[in-house]
C-alpha cells in the first residue's frame, strides 16, 4: 500500500481514498439496519465503515428485505384466501386483510434480516 501526501501549509496530510466507489441504493430497510448497527453494535458499524463494507452490506440487506416481502405477501394472501374475488365483492375487507398481511410480513423480515 502506497500513501501519497499533499502539503497544507507546513503540514503533509495523507490522501486517503476508499477502494469501493460504487453508488449504492439504500432504501428504508437499509437505513433501519444502519440505525440498528449504530445504536446496538457500534464496533461492527465502525469496522464496516472504516473498511468500506458498510454501504454494500446495507444495500444487500435492503435488497434481501424487498425480495422477501415480494415473496411473503402473495404467499400469505393465498394461504389466507385473500383473492381478487374478495377485492371485487368487499373492497374494505380486502384492504384491511392485505394491510394486516403486509404488517406481519414486515415484522418477519425486520426480525430475521434487519435486527439480527
Amino acid at each position: 500500500m502506497e500513501l501519497t501526501y499533499t502539503k497544507a501549509g507546513d503540514y503533509y496530510i495523507p490522501v486517503l481514498v476508499l477502494d469501493d466507489d460504487t453508488e449504492y441504493e439504500i432504501g428504508i430497510y437499509g437505513r433501519m439496519r444502519q440505525r440498528f448497527l449504530e445504536e446496538y453494535h457500534p464496533g461492527t458499524y465502525s469496522r464496516m465503515l472504516l473498511f468500506g463494507e458498510l454501504w454494500k452490506h446495507l444495500a444487500e440487506i435492503d435488497a434481501a428485505c424487498r425480495e422477501r416481502m415480494d415473496l411473503l405477501i402473495p404467499a400469505m394472501a393465498k394461504w389466507e384466501g385473500v383473492t381478487e374475488a374478495l377485492k371485487a365483492s368487499d373492497q374494505m375487507e380486502w384492504v384491511g386483510r392485505m394491510n394486516n398481511i403486509r404488517s406481519r410480513a414486515e415484522e418477519i423480515i425486520l426480525h430475521e434480516l434487519v435486527y439480527a
